[in-house]
């Protein structure tokens, strides 16, 4: 196989022990690791904490050797020089020099990067102004928010133009605000035809925004695969909102229902099928109660990640 024709990110195998502590105690953060990321996708990378993730990236950004196994980026080695002008990355807590100010934080980003002279100001204007921070230019990054500095740090990533991204937790911390024009960054990033690989541990985001997910756990990936191929379509549950249900008929309810939920005047019931909803409306019916919504659930991505954490063994 040509490079051209490798996945953009490739893990075979990897495996990589670390030792701790007085006794030198083993701990295995990579157990036979296969991963492959295809050319302009958005790839989710979950998995509790602990589980390994960040050890994978930094193997993938040359950072971390593993002990057995072979990573390739852009179908190259990751400490290949060639493959790192090529690698945007922003690590899950990068480091600022807080009195500078953004423009000069960048600024010395470009020169670091090897960014032409004559193309350093228009690229640092145009990232600051991607990134919605343009307003804050001037101002020292000591003063910033947890997501002020999460937009300038992807900034930085993104200045030499990279085919690939890299980001570990790069939604870790921030508000549903800064969450949403993350979202929408990432988004930007694969209109214009790069490579997103990112590690999380919210789950809603994922959902939103990634062409297919892989779950690692202690180590291992349990699965690997498009959300539509993980997560089924067929309905788990369906929740029933009943309003004005009281007395003998709310104990009723409770009775056909797998779970009950209750605020004022409100009653949501979790059944398990059409027959239990049925069940529900003839006694919402005796009751002269009304029905608000009927609402089919289907698995989530949060309930399928879940799942594998029980399999596994992990709480």
């Amino acid at each position: 196989m040509s490079f051209s024709q490798r996945p953009v990110i490739e893990a075979v195998r990897l495996t990589k022990v670390y030792r701790t502590g007085f006794r030198m105690r083993r701990i295995q953060a990579l157990v036979d690791l296969n991963l492959n990321v295809e050319k302009g996708e958005i790839f989710g990378f979950l998995g509790p904490n602990g589980a390994g993730k960040t050890t994978a990236i930094k193997v993938f950004v040359g950072l971390v050797t593993p002990d057995s196994g072979t990573a390739y980026v852009l179908g190259r080695s990751p400490k290949d020089h060639r493959v790192k002008r090529r690698i945007g990355f922003l690590p899950e807590s990068p480091y600022f020099y807080d009195y500078l100010t953004a423009e000069e934080f960048l600024l010395l980003s470009a020169q670091l990067s090897g960014i032409p002279r004559n193309e350093i100001k228009p690229r640092v204007k145009e990232m600051l102004k991607m990134v919605r921070m343009d307003y804050a230019a001037h101002l020292q990054m000591r003063g910033f928010s947890r997501g002020m500095l999460q937009r300038i740090g992807i900034a930085q990533a993104l200045l030499y133009d990279p085919d690939v991204v890299i980001l570990d937790e790069p939604m870790g911390g921030l508000d549903p605000v800064g969450r949403k024009e993350f979202r929408d960054i990432i988004i930007s990033l694969k209109e214009r035809g790069k490579t997103v690989f990112f590690s999380t541990h919210i789950l809603a985001d994922v959902e939103i925004i990634c062409d297919r997910v892989g779950i690692i756990i202690a180590g291992r990936m349990v699965k690997s695969g498009r959300l539509d191929e993980i997560l089924t379509a067929e309905v788990e549950s369906i929740e029933v909102t009943i309003k004005g249900a009281t007395g003998k008929f709310r104990k009723a309810l409770e009775r056909v229902s797998l779970r009950v939920i209750e605020s004022g005047d409100l009653i949501m019931l979790t059944v398990k099928n059409e027959d239990d909803v049925e069940r529900v409306l003839a006694i919402a019916r005796e009751a002269s109660a009304r029905v608000t919504a009927i609402v089919p659930r289907t698995k989530t991505l949060e309930d399928y990640f879940m799942s594998q954490l029980k399999t596994a063994g992990v709480q």
